[in-house]
């Protein structure tokens, strides 16, 4: 047993301090954390408890939704402007994960939460760049159904397994955080990192950064979205692809559109390629058809997951379609 110490902090300020420690973090829901700490891959010196900051949702004054890093998901899912103004964010979280994860779960943890890549989990059998750098990555050339196409680099082919999260990236969230040295904000794509030469590197936050809040924009497209999941069985899985798409169309053509996909890279993807493509095109299932096709140009697929490039095509058009009205 790896010996450590437990704090709650009651305010931000304190969870700084607390957070000082040396080999502190934070612990929200510790859906995550607590599992990583069984298997021995994450030994922290120092837990923080901070589910007792930041657990208010406000609309803000420029008609977006400011939500508190604690929320629990399973409020989050069910709150009525979530579901009015965001449907993709309030069916991205109900497809994550069981109603007793979701009711433990906070914004801030999810978010955060690490691949479940298989070799990332195999601490005495498999190497993994990830979790030991410099070890090499046996999942390159092992079992890699379910892993990245996009993104990834020859250190580290993970992807990242948050629901939530790739429907904040298409919402234009921006996240809110607290260092010792003050505030500041990061749009929720620029969070999490791309692998490189160093996939255990997961995000650009600074060493004792918390997340406080994440703020949604006043989107009205978002109202007409939704939030589509691939995967092996119903539930208890993670994404093979999953899509969250708001569209908007005036005259048979597309006005605005906003586009993201999860299961496909090491961080949730905004499809700006996608996106770009559509913009002020007809809203066809061709024009459809010519966007996936061009965001998945790029994508490198392994030895077992090549099935997931016309997958994810075929959901980009499907959802798309689906959205716009568009027949078959």
């Amino acid at each position: 047993m790896t010996p450590f110490t437990f704090a709650r902090a009651t305010a931000t300020d304190e969870a700084l301090r607390l957070a000082a420690a040396p080999d502190a973090r934070y612990l929200g829901g510790g859906t995550n954390l607590v599992d990583l700490m069984r298997e021995t891959i994450e030994r922290p010196a120092a837990l923080v408890d901070v589910t007792a900051l930041s657990t208010t949702i406000e609309e803000t004054e420029q008609g977006g939704l400011r939500i508190g890093a604690g929320v629990r998901n399973g409020t989050l899912a069910a709150h009525p402007v979530v579901r009015s103004r965001y449907p993709m964010l309030s069916r991205a979280i109900l497809a994550g994960a069981s109603a007793q994860i979701r009711n433990m779960a906070t914004i801030g943890g999810n978010l955060l939460q690490r691949t479940r890549c298989t070799y990332f989990y195999d601490v005495e059998g498999s190497r993994c760049n990830k979790r030991q750098p410099g070890q090499g990555c046996d999942a390159i050339h092992g079992f890699n159904r379910i892993h990245a196409i996009l993104g990834a680099s020859p250190a580290c082919v993970a992807t990242h397994p948050s629901d939530m999260a790739v429907a904040l990236a298409a919402l234009d969230a921006t996240v809110h955080l607290a260092a010792p040295g003050g505030t500041r904000t990061l749009p929720l794509t620029e969070l999490h990192r791309l692998p490189g030469d160093h996939p255990e590197i997961e995000t650009l936050l600074e060493p004792g950064e918390l997340i406080t809040a994440i703020e949604l924009p006043a989107l009205p497209l978002a109202a007409h979205s939704t939030y589509r999941k691939v995967r092996d069985r119903a539930s208890y899985a993670f994404a093979l692809i999953s899509v969250a798409a708001a569209i908007e169309v005036r005259d048979g053509r597309v006005a605005d559109v906003r586009l993201a996909l999860g299961g496909v890279a090491h961080r949730p993807w905004r499809a700006t390629q996608a996106e770009a493509a559509l913009r002020d095109g007809p809203a066809t299932r061709a024009a459809f058809e010519a966007a996936a096709a061009a965001e998945l140009a790029a994508a490198q697929p392994l030895r077992d997951n090549g099935f997931k490039i016309e997958l994810a095509r075929r959901t980009i058009v499907a959802v798309l379609a689906d959205l716009a009205g568009v027949d078959s």
